[in-house]
């Protein structure tokens, strides 16, 4: 286990270096003037001159990257090129909207996507399980953003029951849990229709097993035999996609808090992307990253923790 481990850390360590390098190479990929878009067609040779050498982009691109690098390991991500403040400061300050907004949306799919998968079990070739079915690719083809208009159209501008925008009062548990409503069930819908078919199939796989027809040959009910026997083990393949999961529900999430004017890390980058703030943009794109990378390898662990076969396939 340790090897493993360590050898999945190290893997996790170089995909950050990897991306680090592709953004210093989209930042002169990218066509235009970030000076000239940030401050406007009438801005002057020194003031443009002065914003370039603020964001350190009239050094070489070897410079740039050093620099970057040996900051970000001691947790310097710069600073912001408008307010002056520490772009890690102004990272963890709409991070938890954006936390809380990931894991209430990742709860919905899970609690949903597991309770669909295990009826169409229990119901396997019936006609509930084809409605099911049917039920579960629609929500798979249909995009977050798409839901999340419907959603602000009908819960909020017809019936009125939840806020149309923001993440609720300060310090008011009640306000910020109607806030989240929404974006959660936007962002977490989707989920809901791949862990089902997930869940599903892992448990057909599963119900054939030896412990299963031992159980029905006792004559347990086929529900307790779905949820206590066949759950248990079905659901190991779907940690690796709830760790995948929750990184595209953070992605997400850009635009859903864009939709409902919810603070958050989709926010602050998309703000950040149209003033071309490279440094607010890097911080954010590597700090994002970092964290996603901390939960697949958690999950990744987790599993090989659960099932000895993973690592010992790794180690071979």
């Amino acid at each position: 286990m340790l090897t493993y481990t360590i050898k999945r850390i190290g893997l996790a360590v170089l995909i950050l270096f990897l991306v680090m390098l592709a953004m210093y190479a989209m930042v002169f990929v990218v066509p235009g003037d970030p000076a000239a878009v940030a401050l406007g067609p009438r801005a002057t040779p020194a003031l443009k001159a002065e914003l370039i050498t603020r964001m350190g982009l009239d050094q070489p691109l070897y410079a740039q990257v050093w620099n970057f690098f040996r900051n970000a390991a001691t947790g310097d991500l710069g600073f912001d090129v408008w307010s002056k403040r520490p772009v890690l400061s102004m990272i963890l300050e709409v991070f938890p909207n954006t936390l809380i907004l990931g894991a209430v949306a990742l709860g919905v799919a899970l609690v949903l996507g597991v309770s669909l998968g295990c009826l169409s079990v229990i119901w396997r070739g019936s006609l509930i399980d084809r409605v099911l079915a049917i039920l579960s690719v629609s929500m798979i083809s249909v995009p977050s953003f798409v839901i999340a208009i419907y959603g602000l159209l009908i819960f909020s501008v017809w019936l009125g029951w939840l806020p149309a925008i923001g993440a609720g009062e300060k310090g008011d548990l009640g306000s910020q849990a109607r806030a989240v409503i929404l974006p959660a069930f936007a962002v977490g819908i989707s989920w809901v229709g791949y862990l089902a078919r997930l869940v599903r199939a892992s448990m057909l796989e599963v119900m054939g097993a030896n412990h299963i027809r031992t159980a029905r040959a006792f004559g347990l009910p086929e529900g307790r035999i779905v949820a206590r026997y066949a759950l248990r083990i079905a659901i190991i393949p779907t940690i690796a996609i709830l760790a995948v999961g929750f990184g595209s529900i953070l992605s997400s999430a850009v635009f859903v808090e864009t939709v409902f004017s919810r603070p958050g890390i989709g926010s602050l980058i998309t703000q950040a992307v149209a003033k071309r703030n490279y440094p607010l943009v890097m911080g954010t794109v590597l700090f994002m990253t970092a964290f996603y990378l901390v939960v697949v390898t958690a999950a990744d662990l987790l599993i090989a923790r659960l099932d000895p076969r993973v690592r010992d396939v790794y180690r071979s």
